[in-house]
């Protein structure tokens, strides 16, 4: 799709709201980055999209997050070994999930420096990981403890202040 004809679409809804048709054009394009081998440069993308609109615009935030849950699926991280620690726990499998990222930002803030908690998740998390980085980047450690298929648990640690 070229400038013109964005430029036509957005002229002829003219007095509307050019975000959606935006938005629209911006996952396409993000879509199509990842196809072409930069799937995690398109989800550093999106998730900075998502972090500019959550507030404001959670209708059109909510499409970013679909995108990222999408772009990840394939994706895999080699597993860490990790030393559990005394992590509080936070499963939102039984959540809808509407409401997982909102409680899941909202406990994770609640960390103190160094402090842990491990999410269980239905599904890999990682549109969260990107997420966490756009709003915070380098604040939060991230670490699988285990992938799937009935749950996946990331260790999600506070940095110290540098």
């Amino acid at each position: 799709m070229n400038a013109s004809l964005i430029s036509s679409e957005l002229d002829a809804g003219e007095g509307s709201d050019p975000l959606p048709l935006l938005n629209r054009h911006l996952i396409g394009a993000l879509k199509a980055l990842a196809e072409h081998g930069e799937a995690d440069h398109a989800c550093r993308l999106a998730a900075a999209a998502w972090s500019c609109l959550r507030r404001k615009r959670p209708d059109e935030a909510e499409k970013l997050n679909r995108l990222l849950h999408a772009l990840t699926r394939p994706l895999t991280l080699q597993q860490k070994e990790t030393v559990m620690t005394e992590a509080r726990q936070l499963d939102v499998r039984d959540l809808p999930p509407a409401q997982r990222h909102t409680l899941i930002f909202d406990r994770c803030a609640r960390l103190g420096s160094g402090e842990s908690l491990i999410l269980v998740n239905d599904h890999d998390p990682k549109p969260l990981y990107y997420q966490f980085e756009a709003e915070q980047p380098g604040r939060f450690g991230w670490e699988y403890l285990e992938k799937g298929p009935a749950a996946w648990k990331v260790l999600i640690t506070r940095k110290e202040a540098a």
